[in-house]
């Protein structure tokens, strides 16, 4: 499973196409949640946008992620049952690891 290479006015530029969809394929799926009878979908910490951490401002910031993700109807949703501090910290906890993350490894890190 090699890259192509292409020539391109007398310079090599390598694909990376395969690579990336290979290490795209490998992500979990999305993982339902319920909580307090609020139900909700996650993707894969690793298949989240890029712009997103523009939106946010850090990918660290997993309770900010995570209110973006959701968008805001579900996060008022979530507010109507009263959801705490803590619950968002089980959460994004539970998250990073079936995203396949170590706790507080943010999903841009992985790479460095």
């Amino acid at each position: 499973m090699s890259t192509a290479k292409k020539k391109d006015a007398g310079r090599e530029v390598v694909s990376l196409d395969a690579l990336v969809q290979q290490k795209r394929d490998a992500l979990p799926d999305p993982t339902p949640y319920e909580l307090f009878g609020v139900e909700f979908t996650l993707p894969p910490m690793r298949a989240l946008p890029w712009e997103l951490q523009e939106k946010v401002g850090d990918l660290n910031d997993t309770i900010g992620v995570l209110a973006e993700v959701l968008g805001k109807a579900k996060v008022k949703e979530l507010y109507g049952v009263g959801i705490q501090l803590g619950d968002l910290e089980v959460i994004a906890l539970d998250w990073q690891k079936r995203s396949g993350l170590e706790s507080g490894e943010s999903p841009a890190s992985s790479a460095s």
